[in-house]
């Protein structure tokens, strides 16, 4: 399945604008833009890339802050997000 163009960019427009909500949680600076490495893999059936795992882990702090955000949720609850998680070696939080 390809992703169109436009929707990626809504996605990425989303994240960034939810970025002003960013917190720091255990040393970590809670940021959903640091996830944009893994938009292709969410949004698609491509593997995530290193650089999406790291930021995954990196992350991992935040991930029941973002699934807490209703505008967030929609993309993190999903089971290509689960499968990203999963592939990255980041259980899925339970939160």
């Amino acid at each position: 399945m390809k992703v169109s163009i436009s929707y990626v960019a809504v996605c990425a427009m989303v994240v960034l604008l939810l970025a002003a909500e960013a917190q720091v949680s255990m040393g970590v600076t809670c940021s959903p833009t640091q996830l944009s490495p893994c938009v292709s893999a969410i949004t698609s059936s491509s593997p995530p890339s290193k650089l999406c795992c790291s930021k995954i882990k990196e992350q991992k702090p935040c991930l029941c802050q973002y699934l807490r955000n209703p505008n967030l949720k929609k993309f993190i609850n999903t089971p290509n997000a689960r499968k990203v998680a999963t592939t990255c070696g980041t259980p899925y939080p339970k939160c």
